[in-house]
């Protein structure tokens, strides 16, 4: 099976930047890295009201992305704190 393009929105980038501490951080990069292996890792959930969405807990973070099956694309177009990422 090949691997999976990883595209990260440039809103998606700076939320990215300002999660404190470093570490959280680098767990958040791996995790979205792991996305071009396997998109639906296990403790993904298919979000409500769109047809290839779906979030990703990493601690008390959630990445948000879409999968594109067709293109073998994943875009990653929120990252934030569980508290606000769905606002």
């Amino acid at each position: 099976m090949a691997a999976y393009s990883v595209e990260i929105k440039r809103a998606a980038a700076r939320e990215l930047e300002r999660v404190e501490p470093r570490s959280q951080r680098l767990r958040i990069v791996s995790r979205i890295r792991a996305l071009a292996a396997e998109p639906r890792p296990q403790g993904a959930q298919k979000l409500a009201g769109g047809e290839s969405a779906y979030r990703l807990r990493q601690g008390d973070y959630r990445i948000v992305y879409e999968v594109f099956e067709s293109e073998r694309r994943i875009v990653v177009f929120k990252i934030g704190h569980r508290r606000d990422v769905y606002r």
